[in-house]
């Protein structure tokens, strides 16, 4: 049912996304780079969670296209700028070239930059039909967790402990911030679009929390165990760039047990704030994000 689902939403997605990229023409080499880079393959984990989450609570999909879009750009510029040789140094990314690989690298600085920018243009501009206190409750909360409170802010703290050996609150704050906030973000923006219920909003930002924390888990077991045809990459860059990761501490087989368990509390939570019916998609979702080799 999930795989059916996801790629449905991908489509879906992807038109919509497709539909707010074509309107940009110039300067050209952007407007190509931010298509190259926002097309450049990917799961729209973060979208379909967020129209997954509007159709739970029973609230038309379509309201949550823009906020969609937008969560999906700034995750994108992250990864453009992750790749960069300043930081990651990547040279591929999903099996294709690294933006900076094929446009250049102060291009891709660029590129970054305006996926950044232009998504708080879609998700303020593309919302106006929800009404002026949605629109600035979401625009705070996305620059909120995408800045300084968030991604930005585990990122740093990342670049920070390489080298290092960090204990774990700080490697709990890097994955929380730098991966989980991204994650949250859009569970987080359709309770407000939808108007939730409080309780209901707490369960399902608890599940978005452990789902996120999972994912980055799952990352440091793949950077381990994958294989370059699988996710896209080059295995082994955490321990080359002497990254703090969930092995590095537990070692690696305890690191799957933590995974397991933080699945395991996601979909339980998923039921409590859903029901059995309502949160199939969720559990399998959180199953996904456990088994996923990509």
């Amino acid at each position: 049912m999930l795989n059916i689902y996801m790629k449905e939403k991908r489509k879906v997605i992807d038109e919509v996304m497709e539909g707010y990229l074509n309107k940009l023409k110039y300067p050209s080499v952007i407007a190509e780079g931010m298509k190259y880079s926002l097309f450049n393959g990917g799961k729209r984990l973060r979208p379909m969670l967020l129209l997954m989450t509007l159709e739970a609570l029973g609230v038309d999909e379509k309201k949550g296209y823009a906020t969609a879009t937008a969560i999906e750009m700034i995750h994108s510029y992250s990864l453009v700028h992750d790749d960069l040789p300043a930081l990651d140094n990547d040279d591929y990314r999903r099996g294709k070239l690294t933006t900076h690989k094929k446009f250049g690298e102060a291009e891709a600085i660029l590129i970054g930059d305006a996926l950044l920018t232009h998504s708080f243009n879609v998700i303020s501009a593309g919302n106006i039909d929800l009404g002026g206190e949605k629109v600035a409750r979401l625009v705070a909360l996305t620059s909120s967790y995408a800045g300084i409170n968030g991604m930005i802010g585990g990122q740093m703290i990342d670049i920070e402990s390489e080298g290092k050996k960090v204990e774990l609150p700080t490697l709990q704050y890097i994955h929380t911030h730098k991966t989980g906030m991204m994650i949250k973000l859009p569970v987080e923006a359709a309770c407000i679009i939808g108007e939730a219920p409080e309780e209901t909003t707490t369960k399902l930002v608890e599940y978005s929390e452990l789902i996120g924390l999972a994912f980055q888990i799952k990352d440091d077991i793949l950077d381990i165990e994958g294989e370059f045809e699988k996710i896209g990459k080059p295995v082994g860059s955490d321990e080359e760039l002497e990254k703090s990761t969930y092995p590095q501490i537990f070692g690696l087989e305890k690191t799957k047990e933590i995974l397991s368990e933080k699945i395991e509390k996601a979909k339980s939570v998923a039921v409590e704030a859903l029901g059995e019916e309502k949160a199939e998609l969720f559990i399998g979702l959180a199953d996904f994000i456990g088994n996923r080799e990509n």
